[in-house]
């Protein structure tokens, strides 16, 4: 039996959900007002430790999102029903929303999905109401069982449309628990036929809206953020996911062997199948005994070992999602370019160092994802893979990047292209990257052995100015100390559409033109030389949402060691924060082995809600009180740090308590 929320708690939380949403219209989730607060693998620290367990439905109500003091006027407002006195009905109204807060029986999340579910409408509509209300069970208040949350979640599933009642049994592919990334998920919605263009959108953009709407509808929630404010990963709540779970095995949408629930094995032919943790010598003994003649996707968590050889032979696979799959063997891949049929194929975190030769026959391939793999290069074959949207391919933490060739500059549909490295190996025609027209999304994780007015180095350069005047909206680049970063100052016309940039290597100084940058949002700055003078131009960029500045010594100590100094020569060992400018940056990160004092002059940053700080020396931050949209203060301390260091935190958190808002302090320690 569930604690209930009392009849007070009940109709608090109800309201708040509503009052957060704008009814009609999917919730965007790049939202600009603010910063959430359980940002966690996108952050400098751990915030996922944080996160409550799903399946804790009274922590559920208490990591609501908190109202500012107006929202909470407005929200007493709604409770009274002020919202509608100028109506004959107001007391009907009322009423009936008072109903149907009892009828949720005090159940935290019976309430967000009833809240979720009436958000999405005209909220001064009666008849919604009253819909909604003679849909629910009276007796619900009364007998908090399982049958009484069905009843709910089957109110809620009966409201989607078609597509998106898909999307959302999609999701019963997912381990309980699990976290899913948005990307994946929407790739995989678009692969498996589930999302089409509609009302001039593209399928990426209706496949976001989906997503979005389920988020609006609170069937899913967000447990991370990227530092744009996008969802980064969701979950699903425990309950739901039993719900979607038996549900698609009711209608033989998805099968599911092994986890945390047990479901029957399927009389018809298999769809989807879905391998959770389980003993494989059980998982394969259930599988032999179905048909899996016409499967269209196939996820397999962590072990292959449970899977029958014979069922990677299925011709008409069009997902296959094998992503931290360890056992993967060079007999299983050769099997893979078999599935001819196949546009969606992750095989991130495994074993692998390269593709099969024969690959190119996946000729409807949409999406590789061979990140955080051993694959360095990929072969000639997969020039003939003309319908390749994304290819993503490196590996972050160990530098290892996939060589740019001309084979990749073939894939003209290409829209992301990340993790690559541009080398002497390279194609002898850098130039043949201006192919790419489509490209939306271009990192660039190592430059290697490029010297300076080279042929290559300045049709990289040409390339990138051309490719920014089309559909580029990202642009990732790490120099590998070359000095290829301090070249782009001379790019004729800027990425005047750019929304994210990173910039990482030995940068003196910004280019001039990144003021004109009027469209960007997230900017990143790693092993850059930092001062005032560098804020004050960038103080200038309208739409700037997010700033970080990053020094990562590790592999580069001579480098970092030589910008440090510069820092600290340039700045006088002091950063001040100029005031006016940075007028929509909610988001400020500074990572360094030394941070020097930081102060925030009057009117700094007026918008700023979350401030992190990472080092191992600190020589202090003041004046945080001049941050007057201030929510949140992340310290992350290294192990190594000194005592003065921190003396200099516990000063921190001292001022941070004197600031009117209140500020959450989060310390913690990294280790080197």
């Amino acid at each position: 039996m569930l604690k209930p929320l009392s009849y007070e708690e009940s109709k608090k939380l109800f309201f708040e959900i509503i009052q957060d949403q704008d009814p009609g219209q999917p919730k965007n989730t790049t939202d600009k007002s603010k910063i959430n607060k359980d940002e966690s693998q996108d952050t400098l620290g751990d915030d996922s430790k944080r996160t409550k367990e799903s399946n804790d439905t009274q922590e559920d109500s208490r990591n609501t999102k908190k109202q500012s003091k107006n929202s909470r006027e407005e929200l007493s407002r709604n409770i009274n029903g002020e919202e509608s006195k100028s109506t004959e009905d107001s007391d009907e109204f009322m009423k009936i929303k008072e109903d149907i807060i009892r009828n949720c029986g005090g159940l935290p999340l019976a309430i967000v999905v009833v809240a979720g579910l009436l958000a999405r409408r005209d909220l001064n509509n009666v008849s919604h109401w009253k819909t909604v209300k003679e849909s629910l069970n009276s007796e619900l208040d009364k007998n908090l069982n399982p049958e009484g949350v069905t009843q709910i979640l089957n109110l809620c599933y009966t409201d989607l449309p078609a597509d998106q009642k898909n999307c959302l049994l999609y999701l019963s592919i997912f381990p309980k628990g699990c976290s899913i990334n948005r990307r994946r998920l929407t790739r995989r919605w678009i692969a498996e036929g589930f999302i089409v263009e509609k009302d001039g959108k593209t399928v990426e953009e209706v496949a976001e809206d989906t997503f979005n709407e389920l988020t609006s509808r609170n069937v899913v929630r967000p447990v991370d953020h990227s530092s744009n404010g996008n969802v980064k990963a969701c979950q699903v709540h425990d309950m739901i996911l039993e719900y979607i779970l038996f549900k698609s095995s009711e209608e033989n949408f998805i099968t599911v062997v092994g986890g945390h629930w047990l479901t029957p094995t399927p009389s018809n032919k298999v769809r989807r199948l879905s391998l959770h943790s389980s003993n494989p010598e059980d998982a394969r003994d259930k599988i032999e005994t179905m048909n899996l003649s016409h499967v269209r996707s196939l996820t397999v968590f962590e072990n292959l070992h449970q899977l029958p050889s014979y069922s990677l032979k299925s011709g008409i696979l069009q997902v296959l999602d094998l992503e931290g799959c360890k056992s993967l063997n060079t007999s299983q891949l050769d099997k893979l370019c078999k599935m001819f049929h196949l546009k969606y194929l992750s095989l991130r975190r495994a074993y692998i160092k390269k593709l099969p030769a024969e690959i190119g026959k996946l000729q409807y391939l949409e999406t590789l994802d061979i990140r955080e793999t051993d694959v360095m290069e990929l072969p000639l074959s997969v020039g003939r893979l003309q319908k390749m949207v994304h290819l993503l391919g490196g590996n972050k933490s160990t530098s290892r990047a996939l060589r740019f060739t001309e084979v990749i500059a073939k894939m003209t549909a290409l829209q992301t292209l990340s993790g690559i490295e541009i080398s002497k190996s390279s194609t002898p025609d850098l130039g043949s990257m201006r192919n790419l027209t489509k490209l939306k999304k271009l990192s660039i994780l190592n430059i290697r052995d490029l010297h300076a007015n080279s042929q290559k180095y300045d049709d990289l350069l040409s390339a990138i100015e051309y490719l920014s005047g089309f559909s580029l909206k990202s642009l990732a680049i790490d120099d590998g100390f070359t000095g290829f970063l301090d070249s782009i100052e001379d790019l004729s016309t800027p990425p005047k559409y750019i929304h994210s940039l990173e910039l990482s290597g030995k940068l003196t100084r910004v280019p001039g033109w990144i003021k004109e940058l009027e469209t960007l949002e997230k900017l990143t700055l790693s092993l850059t030389s930092l001062g005032t003078d560098m804020l004050l131009v960038l103080s200038q960029l309208p739409l700037l949402f997010s700033l970080t500045f990053s020094v990562n010594a590790k592999g580069q100590d001579c480098n970092v060691v030589e910008i440090l100094h510069k820092n600290t020569m340039d700045s006088g060992g002091k950063i001040f924060v100029p005031a006016g400018g940075f007028g929509s940056l909610k988001l400020l990160r500074f990572s360094s082995p030394v941070m020097p004092l930081l102060s925030f002059l009057e009117r700094a940053m007026p918008e700023l809600q979350r401030l992190e700080l990472q080092f191992r020396l600190l020589e202090g931050a003041y004046s945080l009180e001049n941050l007057k949209s201030l929510q949140q203060v992340h310290l992350r301390v290294s192990q190594k740090a000194s005592e003065a260091t921190k003396v200099k935190v516990s000063d921190i958190r001292t001022s941070v308590s004197k600031h009117p808002n209140n500020p959450t302090v989060v310390a913690d320690e990294y280790y080197e």
